[in-house]
């Protein structure tokens, strides 16, 4: 196929059939795309003529690629993003005027307690943009930034896709939160002997605090896990609860009033954590992304923690 051949494929079905490799489902894609099934599946009969291939094949409840449709999927998806990039380098941002939406994933540790500053700002310089959150962490990442249901995201972060880009923000140290009266640091002892919350998204009884216990022969035992660090200060209130969690979420419970933090007990190796930004490489010169990531490395990132 030539330049002038291009003229009659539809950018559009390519869109659509990035959308089902990436959701293997008629229904789901056309909840992607905001789109009727019919037009969905119209689209599907319309790739298959134009690429001379059943592309998916039905098993059980998913759609299932060709050994051609991986093959096309290989070479398109980069060729999209350079379309993107291409577009969205002729436009302009500004943020006073803008309606734009920003599709971001945050990690709940991350909406709870450094979301709100971001929020202010953004709505000063911005008021009529729209922020969509959507749940993420190192688990969901990936998938989210693949399929294009974020554009970028802050997390702690494992693997990414292979367009991903990646900053480090902020090192963040645990604390331990505690709401009881009892003066003084807790020792390791006693910490070992308290009742532990943790909030865990998965619903796990363990985390990293427990890798960390085990380094040094010790053990504790959690009696409540939450699945967000939201409401998580009024749970510890009148209780001999404790909870560890990271230093600037401990910032924004202990400024609620009724629990108060510490430095975990001296005995536990010490451990930091890199906090990053994670965004889709085809939006990297985007004007309105690079001023929204500009933000959040404004208001979300802690640069003394780095050195």
């Amino acid at each position: 196929m030539n330049r002038n051949d291009l003229r009659r494929v539809d950018l559009n079905l390519l869109i659509v059939f990035e959308t089902l490799m990436h959701e293997r489902s008629v229904t789901r894609a056309a909840e992607k795309l905001f789109l009727g099934q019919p037009a969905i599946s119209a689209a599907l009969s319309r790739l298959r003529s134009l690429f001379d291939d059943p592309l998916f094949v039905r098993t059980g409840r998913s759609m299932e690629p060709t050994a051609r449709a991986s093959e096309i999927f290989g070479l398109l998806s980069p060729a999209l993003d350079s379309i993107s990039t291409a577009v969205s380098r002729a436009s302009e941002f500004d943020p006073a005027t803008s309606t734009a939406v920003f599709r971001i994933g945050l990690s709940d540790d991350v909406e709870f307690g450094l979301l709100p500053a971001l929020l202010r700002r953004v709505r000063a310089e911005a008021p009529g943009v729209v922020i969509v959150v959507r749940r993420a962490n190192y688990l969901l990442m990936p998938n989210l930034l693949a399929s294009g249901e974020i554009s970028v995201g802050v997390s702690y972060t494992d693997e990414l896709p292979a367009n991903a880009k990646r900053k480090t923000l902020r090192k963040s140290k645990p604390q331990l939160l505690r709401a009881d009266s009892a003066p003084g640091k807790l020792t390791l002892d006693e910490y070992c002997a308290r009742p532990h919350a943790l909030v865990s998204f998965a619903g796990d009884l363990n985390g990293f605090i427990d890798e960390e216990l085990e380094k040094v022969g010790r053990k504790r035992k959690v009696v409540l896990a939450v699945p967000q660090f939201n409401g998580l200060g009024t749970l510890l209130s009148g209780t001999d609860l404790v909870t560890i969690v990271p230093d600037y979420t401990a910032a924004a419970l202990t400024a609620t009033g009724g629990v108060r933090a510490e430095d975990v007990p001296e005995g536990i190796p010490a451990r930091s954590f890199e906090l990053s930004m994670a965004w889709r490489g085809a939006q990297d010169n985007d004007p309105a992304e690079r001023w929204l990531r500009s933000r959040i490395t404004m208001f979300v990132s802690d640069p003394d923690s780095l050195g």
